[in-house]
């Protein structure tokens, strides 16, 4: 669990980046051509109310979870229709799991703070082996070559699958302003998808160079009635390449949902 410390540090940090989003909005969006889109929920499935979820990803058609906290987190096989665990791996209480994704039939796992990405055979579930992150572990996908990785700023880090070394970064902006809190990520038709901490915002990034050329509204996605004391914030971005469907959770939710977009002119 954060301390007092921590989580207002990172509450206060937060409010001030969707300060940003909203001024971004408010400044000559045309000028950077970004398209506005809200959800339209395709169908719901039950989700681990337990689960702190860090990373959601399909491989081969089969859903995968990395869920955090200490004590807590870990690395999951999940059956999509009922929610049931089919794989679980839990990791040792100093660590605290982040996002993850798999390239070259191996599974990467992001820890938040500890400077280890770990390394399992995705076809067995097992680890073997660890790499060494310098930096905080927030969200991980892949364009198929290279891991790409947020860690709570603006900036998103393009690594070596076989070292973690840096290939290179870019700054995300929206209209010029740099988006701080990028946290979990997804690679969804060679555009980035990344969840903005604490915001019920999803940005769509030119992995180029960083510039925002979409923003998903979320609000409300999951309903008022559904909510619960440990409900936490929206996190989970998982793309099925076999339909080209899209999934959404959060943090503690208690459903995870298909959503399509709708462009808001």
């Amino acid at each position: 669990m954060l301390n007092k410390k921590q989580t207002t540090k990172i509450i206060v940090a937060a409010l001030v980046a969707v300060a940003v989003i909203f001024c971004a909005f408010s400044s000559d969006v045309k000028a950077q051509k970004v398209r506005n889109y809200r959800l339209k929920v395709e169908g719901s499935y039950p989700h681990d109310v337990n689960a702190y979820t860090q990373g959601l990803f399909f491989h081969k058609g089969e859903l995968y979870e990395t869920t955090g906290q200490y004590g807590q987190s870990s690395v999951r096989k999940v059956d999509l229709a009922t929610g049931r665990v089919l794989n679980y791996q839990p990791v040792e209480k100093k660590y605290f799991l982040e996002g993850s994704c798999v390239l070259g039939g191996r599974l990467y796992v992001l820890t938040w703070m500890e400077s280890v990405c770990f390394v399992y055979d995705i076809s067995t579930m097992k680890k073997i082996g660890e790499l060494r992150n310098p930096g905080e572990g927030w969200g991980l996908t892949t364009d198929g070559k290279s891991l790409i990785m947020s860690d709570g700023s603006d900036k998103i880090y393009f690594r070596d699958p076989l070292t973690f070394m840096e290939q290179r970064s870019v700054s995300v902006t929206l209209n010029g302003k740099k988006i701080n809190y990028l946290n979990e990520l997804e690679y969804i038709d060679g555009k980035i998808w990344a969840n903005v901490y604490t915001t019920d915002t999803i940005l769509i990034i030119d992995p180029e160079d960083g510039m925002v050329t979409g923003v998903i509204d979320c609000r409300n996605l999951l309903p008022y009635a559904m909510r619960r004391p440990n409900t936490d914030v929206l996190n989970g971005i998982a793309f099925d390449e076999k339909d080209g469907s899209v999934y959404l959770t959060g943090k503690n939710w208690p459903k995870l949902f298909k959503i399509s977009l709708i462009e808001v002119k």
